[in-house]
């Protein structure tokens, strides 16, 4: 039994008015459509971040497509939405800079046409959360289609992953011991089709998280980019959104605290990128949730990593999906799942998981036979008095506890004028910090946080030390980075009060992080800061500037995490 008939339907304000709907009508028929095909059916948006300017998006086109003949079997009436397209490789200065304006888009998007049910295209880093947290908030029905990773390679023998092989064997470069045409050869394979980071980094983290939380169709973050199967789930994603339109089924329906904590659990069985720490309690603030990074750590150290993917572990995501994928993955965790979450799917995340088996036991772990113990740790301490992350799995266990004088770089520029210069006063026991590089600093909060090995060192086989800054990572990233840094340098934080010569100390089993200098000192070299001028006067930027919280919050705006109602937009006939 639907609970909604044709006159429920949200469109049907544009379309079912009388006098008042004749322009809305006439512009359909102008499309060329006939009131056969939008009269009476639901109106479904396709929110589609396709862009020459983002590759790994590049198949989204003919993806769309396959949502539309989804829709068109089930009775609905598909139209197809462009969104800005947070492309990692070209945005600058950062992708992060723009997540909530593509929030912000989607929200208003759906909210000022006639839509009654969307389906969300994306899957580079930022486009996930942003697309489902304006979702979130505008409430309709709603489907996430994740675009899928793109195909493997091997270098000197060796398989290696988007992004990861890059950092990986950027010192090598650095050192000398690779040669530019060698280097050259491993850019032409990084992403060699469309599809995103084909490890665990962002993308696959978030798009997996989109599915645990269930707001995916089973299996759908384990796809391959160019495999048959993403045109399947596409058609089934249309055809599934139109009844949800029918049954009136929300993410407010679904995105519950338990579904959260599911997402939680999930991300750091993953060994997922730290990014997460980020984005998932922006949106859990969208969907009226209060978890918060403290919870994220409590779940950092009960669940281990299970997931032998790189950068925690050793395979790559074609290889995660062949050993069973997220599916699979989740029956190794079922225990420590609210396996009773409903999802878009209309079944349970349990009922999702039936049948899923693992093919491969080394690529997906058992908990007693873990990749690693954890993938994601909280500090907190002077330097970091609300929080900052740190990812055990992907950093070296003899750094987990170390003590060291800094190496200040003040900003971005600094950093790339100064890191590889010979003169630079560095040792492997030296802690290297970068500020100026968050929210606010950035602007955007790039990934810059995984500082390069100063080339003094590289030289000499140094392939890790600790680096601390507000800035984030990458998830195809790894080493001894500390990140997020809050409250972060810009605007005052203990960051900003560092200075050449002090020692930071670091003890992760123990969560906390500790500049040597006593409160007092501090006190002073507050009282003697100065803030730096603003980045922006006017535009995007000065309002990103005013309006962005934290890292431990979000980075969303207070006034688009507000579950405070926004009115429907009035419908006005102009005969």
């Amino acid at each position: 039994m639907t609970k909604k008939s044709a006159d429920d339907l949200r469109s049907r304000r544009w379309f079912g008015s009388g006098p008042k709907s004749t322009e809305h009508t006439a512009h359909a028929l102008q499309a060329g459509y006939s009131r056969e095909e939008f009269e009476g059916r639901p109106m479904i948006g396709i929110i589609n971040t396709w862009s020459d300017m983002n590759p790994c998006h590049a198949h989204l086109r003919e993806r769309a497509e396959s949502v539309k003949r989804g829709v068109w079997q089930a009775g609905g009436f598909p139209v197809e939405l462009p969104a800005m397209s947070l492309g990692e490789g070209y945005v600058k200065p950062s992708s992060m800079l723009y997540r909530n304006f593509l929030a912000m888009e989607t929200e208003e998007l759906l909210r000022c046409h006639p839509i009654d049910g969307v389906i969300l295209l994306g899957g580079c880093d930022k486009t996930t959360p942003a697309l489902l947290m304006g979702a979130i908030s505008m409430d309709l029905p709603t489907i996430y289609c994740p675009a899928g990773f793109t195909m493997g390679a091997t270098f000197r023998g060796e398989r290696f992953g988007s992004g990861t092989g890059a950092f990986r064997w950027a010192p090598e470069l650095v050192a000398g011991n690779l040669s530019l045409d060698e280097w050259q050869t491993l850019e032409q394979k990084i992403w060699s089709s469309p599809g995103t980071c084909n490890v665990m980094g962002t993308a696959s983290t978030m798009t997996a998280l989109a599915e645990a939380m269930g707001m995916s169709l089973p299996g759908a973050s384990s796809v391959p980019a160019m495999d048959s199967r993403g045109h399947q789930l596409a058609a089934a994603a249309g055809r599934r959104v139109v009844q949800m339109v029918w049954d009136d089924v929300k993410p407010s329906d679904i995105l519950t605290d338990q579904a959260i904590i599911n997402a939680a659990r999930i991300s750091v069985a993953l060994g997922g990128s730290t990014n997460a720490a980020i984005h998932l309690i922006a949106l859990a603030r969208r969907a009226g949730s209060a978890f918060s990074l403290e919870d994220f750590d409590a779940i950092g150290r009960q669940i281990p990593v299970l997931a032998n993917v790189q950068p925690s572990g050793t395979y790559i995501m074609h290889e995660f999906s062949d050993a069973g994928g997220l599916p699979a993955l989740m029956t190794q965790l079922s225990d420590h799942l609210h396996l009773d979450c409903m999802t878009v799917a209309g079944t349970t995340l349990g009922e999702n998981i039936q049948g899923a088996r693992v093919v491969d036991k080394d690529v997906i772990r058992s908990l007693d036979n873990p990749v690693a113990t954890e993938a994601l740790a909280v500090l907190k301490g002077n330097l970091a008095p609300n929080g900052c992350v740190i990812k055990p799995s992907a950093a070296s266990a003899h750094l987990m506890q170390h003590r060291g004088r800094v190496v200040i770089f003040e900003d971005a520029d600094d950093l790339a004028a100064r890191i590889h210069s010979p003169d630079l006063e560095v040792d492997e026991n030296s802690v290297l910090v970068l500020r100026n590089v968050g929210p606010q600093g950035g602007p955007g909060m790039a990934e810059n946080g995984m500082i390069p090995i100063p080339k003094v060192l590289a030289e000499k086989g140094v392939r890790d030390m600790v680096r601390i800054s507000d800035a984030r990572m990458s998830g195809t990233s790894f080493g001894t980075c500390v990140l997020h840094v809050s409250p972060e340098s810009w605007i005052g934080g203990p960051l900003a009060l560092v200075r050449e010569g002090d020692e930071i100390e670091l003890d992760v089993p123990n969560r906390t992080i500790h500049l040597c200098v006593s409160d007092g000192e501090l006190e002073a070299r507050k009282a003697d800061w100065t803030p730096r001028a603003p980045h922006y006067q006017r535009g995007w930027g000065l309002l990103f500037s005013q309006n962005v919280n934290q890292a431990h919050e979000g980075c969303d705006f207070d006034i688009l995490s507000s579950r405070a109602p926004t009115p429907e937009p009035k419908i006005h006939g102009k005969i």
